[in-house]
């Protein structure tokens, strides 16, 4: 392979990195400042689940994922897990992340 081939290659490496770094953080969602649409949008969360969340989020922001779960019935390690895959932080940290 030539050198310019290879500096075709590795550019389109990279741009594919960079993209795929993109769309994680623009699929991310915080717990913190998601909507009610939002929260229902996540596979499992369902409008009783995300008007928990909200009730509790109104009394205070949640601090992290251990604060989420014993504030809201429903979401525990099972839950958490599900929704991190999904996307959804808490802080900006995703579940099983230490701050």
């Amino acid at each position: 392979m030539n050198r310019c081939a290879r500096l075709v290659l590795i550019r389109g490496l990279l741009g594919g990195a960079v993209a795929l770094v993109l769309c994680h953080a623009a699929l991310a969602l915080d717990i913190n400042q998601a909507n009610e649409a939002e929260l229902d949008s996540i596979k499992g969360m369902g409008p009783s689940l995300s008007a928990k969340v909200l009730k509790a989020r109104a009394q205070d922001t949640f601090k992290d994922w251990p604060d989420l779960m014993h504030r809201v019935s429903g979401i525990r390690q099972n839950k958490a897990e599900q929704f991190s895959e999904q996307g959804l932080t808490v802080n900006g940290q995703a579940f099983g992340v230490k701050p």
